[in-house]
């Protein structure tokens, strides 16, 4: 039940982080959790462990998480402010592939024991994370879209702005979930594990995402009742 109960808690831990950097640094500690999510999301996504009686990797809330944000900003700050918060995840994650290449151009001293460590982990960067820009800006840009069209038509069909935070919220997270989680797990892993283990992998991800969707929906409204009653610390 170990890695059950963590990743419990890793949803909470992580989503109580966004409040909290929405709560000490507003939009923009939204932005900046954006570019910690991306960067550290591919790195652990490396990680497969066996949970819940399924494989998958790691990864997957961090990522998630990165939807709540935009969920935020695109219900707070407008679609615009949510399709930077996406750009910003974009020019993060490249440029942390072009860092991390560069580190491994390095010819290590005799003395070195962390560059056959860095060698395991980021000679296996560059597809993932090039297969993690590619499927991010797809899907990530699809959540903005649906997010706005579900407001839309919950608007014309009801005339109120605040209702329906929930379905709008879910129904442009779970849709682009399903196709993050197809798209990418071929992207970066066809090749290297079985087709079984790829199933198992993309099945595993989209529950996985289907739970932090989920729970992310209460999330979105304390930052909404946060930002309505002007408890952010930045001004």
């Amino acid at each position: 039940m170990r890695n059950e109960l963590l990743l419990i808690a890793s949803i909470l831990v992580i989503y109580f982080g966004v409040l909290l950097m929405f709560r000490l640094f507003g939009e923009h500690g939204l932005y900046t959790w954006t570019a910690i999510a991306t960067i550290a999301a591919n790195i652990e996504v490396l990680i497969v462990i066996k949970a819940f009686g399924m494989e998958m990797t790691l990864g997957n809330v961090l990522f998630a998480s990165t939807f709540l944000v935009t969920d935020i900003i695109s219900e707070l700050f407008g679609k615009k402010e949510a399709k930077r918060a996406v750009y910003i995840g974009i020019a993060t994650s490249v440029a942390f592939i072009v860092l991390s290449q560069m580190w491994l151009c390095y010819l290590p001293a005799a003395s070195d024991w962390a560059m056959p460590s860095m060698q395991a982990i980021f000679s296996n960067t560059p597809r993932l994370m090039i297969a993690g820009v590619a499927v991010y800006i797809v899907v990530q840009l699809l959540d903005v879209w649906l997010y706005h069209k579900w407001w839309a038509f919950t608007n014309r069909r009801f005339g109120d702005t605040k209702r329906f935070l929930w379905l709008r919220n879910n129904g442009s997270t779970l849709i682009s979930q399903a196709l993050n989680a197809i798209l990418y797990t071929w992207a970066a892993f066809f090749g290297v594990y079985q087709v079984n283990t790829l199933v198992s992998i993309a099945v595993s991800s989209y529950l996985i995402f289907i739970v932090t969707s989920l729970a992310d929906t209460p999330f979105v409204y304390l930052a909404r009742k946060m930002h309505g009653k002007g408890e952010m610390m930045v001004r």
